[in-house]
């Protein structure tokens, strides 16, 4: 017992010495609101975005930056106006790429670079050889090769030329595969950078929480410049997509223990005076407040109906979270019912099956009866069942071969009718098949009649006079004129309808 107690005191002193390293680590965050923008009103009425600047075929507005507007060939920029001031930062990027095509093109990028770039540059809307770090967010297969949409960190130290045609997949640090078009929330980007730790972690847009963020990609030993500045560019091509970027949230990282450089830290004294003025204020206000009061207590009185007809906002949490909880119970309680539902025909099941095991199912629910087995399926009767099946799908392959021969015939038919746009599809020799049975039809009344005539010669019957019977060769001879007849008539319909047909 001892042993076990020290083994347990010294893992709980493990876990709390890695919390507190965990702890220990993490940087402190100050927002950096001259190299951020967001809405609402994050453009001014002339058009201006504080401590940014714009240009190509960018539009700003209230609520996002257009950086590429959807139509063909369009590239712009947005660029913050000062240098960055501190070594290491986190960027949190929100836009929304959306077009009408399944393929999109060009794609947007994130700059820090040791000078602004161009705003109608070759590069994503950018300058060319640039001196720092790009992550492109790239939506147009260049190379072909089905891997895009792509994330991809490209690092430059201003001599390389971007490689479009194997869309920079011979020049990237890091990148990862992820599709941020057309979603239906707005996707995210945040990325770091901390102790020569370039980190991207990426949210696909497919919830509305800010939480659902996953790796993208970690590269380490990178070497920024300092004192750069951030950016923002994006580019169309031959397909064009809308790219929109409503935030962009710049917070500084410090690491633990080190004081934030702040050149306008406030004394203690001044800190003290400011706090007694604006208690001083709150005392003024209150007091011509009250005074108002006294002097309109009409209009204090329909104030005070007015707002019951409304409810504030403590009610309205109250109700929401009450609604949210009778939810969370019926949910809680359908649950709890199919859960008896499935635990009941699982204990069914299980007691079916370990009497089917003895031999027989119990008929009845009298305890103490007599057990009472029951004939079930045979091995030959499965069997035969099996057999029967087989025998049902091999009649449907033959069935189905079959109707595929019909229709290859078919569709034979059809382009030798679509070769020859005036042939007609005929049936084939119906005129001498109609003769030929026209023929045999008249040859067996005549042997029928010559029957019936030598049954009465042989019955002793009148004979046939002299000059008026019928040769043999006089038949012949008519049935031959008759059948020449019938051929010579055959073959001038068929010239008449293939003249016909010529003039269709």
């Amino acid at each position: 017992m001892k042993m076990a107690a020290e083994v347990r005191w010294l893992l709980i002193f493990q876990i709390f010495c890695l919390i507190c390293a965990a702890f220990g680590e993490t940087p402190h965050r100050k927002f950096e609101y001259k190299y951020s923008f967001k809405p609402p009103y994050l453009a001014q009425k002339d058009g201006s975005v504080p401590f940014w600047e714009y240009g190509g075929n960018a539009i700003a507005s209230a609520e996002n930056v257009r950086v590429a507007p959807s139509l063909k060939s369009q590239k712009g920029a947005i660029w913050v106006k000062q240098p960055v001031t501190f070594d290491w930062w986190e960027v949190e990027l929100i836009f929304r790429i959306t077009g009408r095509g399944r393929i999109g093109a060009d794609g947007l990028a994130f700059w820090y670079t040791a000078a602004k770039g161009a705003y109608n540059g070759t590069v994503f809307g950018s300058s060319d050889q640039w001196k720092g770090l790009g992550i492109f967010f790239d939506s147009f297969d260049n190379d072909n090769k089905h891997n895009n949409p792509y994330i991809m960190a490209v690092l430059n130290e201003g001599t390389e030329s971007f490689d479009h045609t194997n869309d920079g997949t011979t020049q990237l640090s890091a990148g990862c595969l992820r599709d941020f078009r057309n979603k239906p929330f707005a996707t995210r980007a945040k990325i770091e950078y901390y102790q020569n730790t370039l980190t991207v972690l990426f949210h696909n847009g497919m919830t509305n929480s800010e939480q659902d963020y996953e790796m993208c990609f970690r590269v380490e030993n990178v070497g920024l410049p300092k004192g750069g500045y951030f950016g923002v560019s994006a580019a169309t091509g031959g397909l064009a997509d809308d790219h929109d970027v409503s935030h962009f949230l710049t917070h500084s990282l410090y690491p633990p223990g080190q004081f934030r450089p702040d050149g306008q830290k406030v004394s203690l004294e001044e800190q003290q005076k400011l706090s007694q003025e604006y208690m001083d204020y709150q005392k003024k206000l209150e007091q011509q407040k009250e005074e108002y009061r006294r002097d309109h207590p009409n209009e204090q009185r329909e104030k005070e109906e007015f707002m019951e007809y409304f409810e504030t906002d403590n009610q309205r949490e109250l109700r929401q979270i009450f609604a949210g909880q009778s939810q969370m119970f019926d949910a809680l309680r359908e649950l709890n019912r199919k859960l008896d539902e499935i635990v009941g025909r699982q204990e069914r099941s299980l007691s079916l099956i370990s009497q089917l095991q003895v031999g027989g199912v119990q008929m009845g629910g009298q305890p103490g009866q007599q057990v009472q087995l029951i004939d079930t399926i045979r091995r030959q009767e499965v069997d035969a069942l099996l057999n029967n099946q087989n025998n049902i799908l091999n009649t449907a392959r033959e069935i189905k071969s079959f109707v595929n021969e019909v229709y290859s015939k078919t569709d034979t038919i059809l382009n030798n009718q679509a070769r020859s746009p005036t042939a007609q599809v005929q049936p084939m020799g119906y005129d001498y098949h109609s003769l030929v049975s026209e023929m045999r039809d008249g040859l067996n009344t005549l042997k029928r009649d010559i029957s019936q005539i030598n049954t009465k010669i042989s019955n002793g019957g009148s004979d046939c006079p002299t000059m008026n019977c019928l040769t043999t060769t006089m038949f012949l001879l008519f049935v031959a004129i008759q059948m020449i007849i019938l051929l010579a008539y055959s073959m001038y319909r068929d010239n008449k309808e293939a003249q016909a047909k010529k003039l269709y």
